[in-house]
């Protein structure tokens, strides 16, 4: 049994940036992983990808991109020695292979042991605790899912998908059309798998706008910076869908679409959001053109939001213009497929994730899953969350965006602790060599 202030739970960015910023306040706590650092990169990301932030916006508190190529996209393994220099810049106490079982008060423990955590390696006895996970918990699998014969047809999700050599045989379908199931079926695609895609709610994007990235945009028209406290309905705020994006490091299409139109060139089968599955029969609800018709007119609002900001600041004059995405066309998809006679092996689900704290023992999560807060501070007293979509801002749960949310709870476990410090989000200025 071991006693300390504080242990953060989570060695990826957003546990790294609270113990930098707890580092620089000498304030004493240790950070469990159960795997090592950047745990998730290493063991549930397909092999090929890339981030879908530009490099220059990989910032973490008194830390940033110094690379070459700060317009690129960082691949996984880059971004995982990223990590591992940060972390070794401030020499974060990371204690690795260490899987928390529980997380529980106390009985009538005095404050400085108000929490156990119960671990692999031993208990810890601590005064705060700091969930920093992040947002990808369980693969979300869709119910319709449950009458899938699964003898004859393998069923994987995003997190277990590596490379197409690494699926079985036959075509594919995947199911979820955001960030993650279009570059899949577009890698699928690429590879010479038949590829039929399950489309359901999405948000269309393009890699950039009148020559800049996407997210130079977010960021400067304050889209990014937005709060939770300012959106109508933050339950529909926090269940937004990915991006349609895609980072690459060939040159040459780094600064190419990805979008339903352009798969659908390619090759790609278009079908609506899955309803059921039979057995091997498949069943797709008739919504496809509603649903592509809805994510184009959300996105020409947003094209004319950006215009207008242009005009407003004074910039229409340098910055050149930039032809539209064209509307994705819709012929008119099938409501059912066989999956057998059209030789599909796999089903690849890539439909989002859903909160997971098995080892929570705290009434501090709501039906769903997802832990109750505000600006990270949970309804148990010294017990902070740090990397939750929409946490607070729009980008809380980003890698740029964690650091933000970081400074606010440090802020407040520092002042709880009677030691309060003034805690920069803005700080990442530090150095960092180019990524390998």
């Amino acid at each position: 049994m071991t006693t300390i202030d504080t242990v953060v739970i989570g060695a990826g960015h957003a546990g790294l940036a609270v113990s930098k910023l707890l580092t620089d306040a000498g304030h004493e706590h240790v950070v469990l992983d159960r795997g090592r650092i950047g745990h998730r990169w290493r063991t549930e990301r397909w092999d090929s990808l890339h981030l879908l932030t530009p490099s220059w916006m990989t910032r973490l508190p008194g830390w940033c991109y110094r690379g070459p190529h700060p317009d690129g996209y960082l691949s996984v393994g880059s971004f995982i020695g990223y990590l591992e220099a940060y972390a070794a810049s401030f020499g974060a106490p990371v204690v690795d292979g260490t899987t928390v079982h529980e997380v529980a008060a106390t009985p009538g423990g005095r404050p400085a042991r108000r929490y156990r955590v119960v671990t692999s390696r031993g208990t810890w006895h601590a005064r705060h605790v700091v969930i920093a996970t992040g947002p990808h918990g369980m693969p979300h699998v869709p119910a319709g899912l449950a009458g899938l014969d699964t003898s004859g047809v393998d069923l994987v999700t995003s997190n277990h998908y590596r490379n197409p050599g690494r699926l079985g045989s036959g075509g594919v379908l995947v199911v979820g059309a955001s960030a993650s199931g279009m570059q899949i079926a577009d890698e699928l695609n690429r590879a010479g798998r038949e590829v039929t895609l399950a489309v359901g709610r999405h948000t269309r994007m393009p890699r950039r706008h009148r020559g800049l990235d996407i997210f130079w945009w977010l960021e400067n028209t304050g889209r990014l910076a937005r709060t939770i406290d300012e959106v109508a309905d933050p339950v529909a705020a926090r269940g937004e869908t990915s991006l349609q994006l895609v980072g690459r490091d060939d040159p040459e299409r780094s600064t190419e679409d990805l979008d339903l139109g352009r798969l659908q060139e390619q090759g790609v089968r278009l079908v609506g959001r899955l309803e059921t599955v039979d057995g091997r029969t498949a069943h797709f609800r008739d919504d496809l053109a509603a649903t592509v018709g809805a994510a184009d007119a959300n996105l020409d609002r947003l094209l004319d939001s950006l215009d207008h900001f242009v005009e407003r600041i004074g910039l229409a004059g340098q910055l050149w213009d930039s032809p539209r995405p064209r509307p994705v066309a819709i012929g008119s998809p099938r409501r059912r497929v066989d999956l057998r006679a059209e030789r599909i092996g796999t089903v690849l689900v890539a439909s989002g994730y859903r909160p997971h704290h098995p080892w929570l023992r705290l009434p501090i999560t709501d039906p769903d899953g997802a832990v109750r807060q505000h600006r990270g501070v949970t309804p148990a007293e010294g017990v902070y969350v740090v990397g939750q979509r929409f946490q607070h801002r729009r980008d809380s749960g980003q890698i740029d965006g964690a650091r933000h949310d970081a400074a606010a709870v440090v802020a407040h476990l520092l002042a709880a602790s009677g030691s309060p410090t003034t805690v920069a989000a803005d700080s990442a200025t530090g150095r960092q060599e180019p990524a390998a």
